[in-house]
């Protein structure tokens, strides 16, 4: 189809009507931006470092960094010198290259908990791997999950049931994160049919305040684990790499029997991983996973670039930094314009809300003023720094932000 543009419309407009008419609803899943307030755009022309431009040529300092995949910083110098040197031998051959022996090795020696890892494409591939293989060690079928968390997009745990039959989830037994006590009744729930508890790094559920883990909460999921036979599994797709390096749960001191990472692993290039203890190895050897495209070496030699410089610059303390001086600098502006804001979850991968904004209203009031002026903010979920994001960066943000906080002081004057 010719790439033309009605002389009445924007240019991310006319794709969006031109998508419209081929793909369902005009985009799939989360960044479908008809989800998102006034004025965010769906369709990119470029990204650099914290930086994103749309079709129609508008720049804003970006704070979502494509949802989690960019860690250091788009199109990152480093990692794409390492892809491009192996797309040059290599990509999707008859087997994998050696890269993907270097890599296992390096998130094994990253990894504290890890004496071997599987590696896939997306998170939902990780999380279901970690469950199959938990349910293959243990020949058992319950598993744990905490009620509101996301753990991928296939009928066992997708957010929508619309597909889904009540058989896809018949061994799910629900607790409330953070909450030791409806962890112990889920566990006698299932009773000796227990194969593993899964639960997220933090509680960062969509359109709610985030909760960091309860290093007590933490603890007790390990000892119901210890107790009954049962893998405890991090997801650790959504928080692995900014956190902590060796897996977000060092954090808190308690440590997985099997871990799911994608998102950063690649700064954005296509990836996810298994994690496991030495006893899940065997069971991790009996299930059948596979797909065409995991063995493609691309995506491998940017992670291990990716994994390389996030150790030599010390990448979370790095993007904790500047999450402080984000949080701070939003605090002040709140005070300024006598707003009462809440900021939840950890300074790479925070939130900001409104005192009594049940509608999420002032929200994205405040994140629609705040892109006009130049800064990409969610009102309903968790944000992430990046490593490219500096002082300037972080102040031009605040500065988007200024104009958001004066924009509901107007509505709310």
């Amino acid at each position: 189809m010719p790439d033309s543009y009605p002389a009445n419309l924007s240019r991310d407009a006319a794709l969006r009507e031109r998508a419209g008419r081929v793909i369902p609803g005009g985009l799939w899943g989360h960044l479908n931006a008809a989800r998102l307030p006034a004025g965010y755009p769906q369709y990119y022309s470029r990204a650099e470092g914290c930086r994103l431009w749309d079709v129609d040529g508008r720049e804003v300092v970006d704070f979502m960094s494509s949802w989690g995949p960019i860690v250091l910083g788009h199109h990152d110098p480093v990692v794409e010198e390492a892809a491009r040197r192996q797309a040059q031998l290599g990509d999707c051959m008859n087997g994998p290259a050696p890269v993907l022996v270097e890599l296992a090795e390096r998130l094994v020696a990253t990894i504290p908990h890890a004496e071997w890892c599987l590696l896939a494409k997306n998170g939902t591939d990780a999380t279901t791997a970690c469950v199959t293989i938990a349910r293959a060690a243990t020949r058992k079928r319950k598993v744990l999950v905490a009620r509101g968390s996301y753990h991928g997009a296939v009928p066992w745990c997708s957010p929508s049931t619309a597909g889904v039959t009540a058989e896809d989830r018949a061994h799910l037994v629900f607790y409330d994160y953070n909450d030791v006590a409806s962890v112990q009744d889920a566990a006698e729930a299932a009773k000796d049919d227990l194969a593993g508890i899964l639960v997220t790094a933090f509680r960062h559920d969509m359109s709610r305040t985030l909760e960091l883990p309860d290093p007590a909460f933490a603890r007790a999921l390990r000892a119901i684990c210890d107790e009954t036979g049962a893998a405890l599994i991090l997801d650790d797709v959504r928080a692995g790499f900014r956190l902590h390096l060796g897996g977000s749960w060092e954090t808190v001191g308690v440590r997985p029997d099997l871990a799911a990472y994608s998102k950063a692993i690649a700064n954005g290039h296509p990836l996810a991983a298994v994690t496991g203890a030495e006893w899940l190895r065997r069971a991790a050897t009996e299930v059948f996973t596979t797909g065409s495209f995991w063995c493609g070496a691309v995506p491998m030699a940017a992670a291990l670039a990716t994994l390389e410089e996030l150790q030599r610059i010390d990448g979370p303390a790095r993007m904790r930094e500047m999450g402080q001086r984000l949080r701070d600098g939003l605090a002040a502006g709140a005070e300024r314009h006598g707003l009462s804001i809440i900021q939840s979850g950890p300074p790479q991968m925070p939130l900001l809300q409104f005192d009594g904004d049940m509608d999420f209203r002032l929200g994205e009031a405040f994140c629609s003023a705040a892109l006009a002026a130049g800064a990409y903010f969610h009102p309903r979920h968790n944000m992430f720094l990046n490593c490219a994001h500096d002082a300037a960066a972080v102040d031009r943000g605040l500065e988007a932000a200024e104009q958001g906080f004066a924009a509901l002081a107007r509505i709310l004057g």
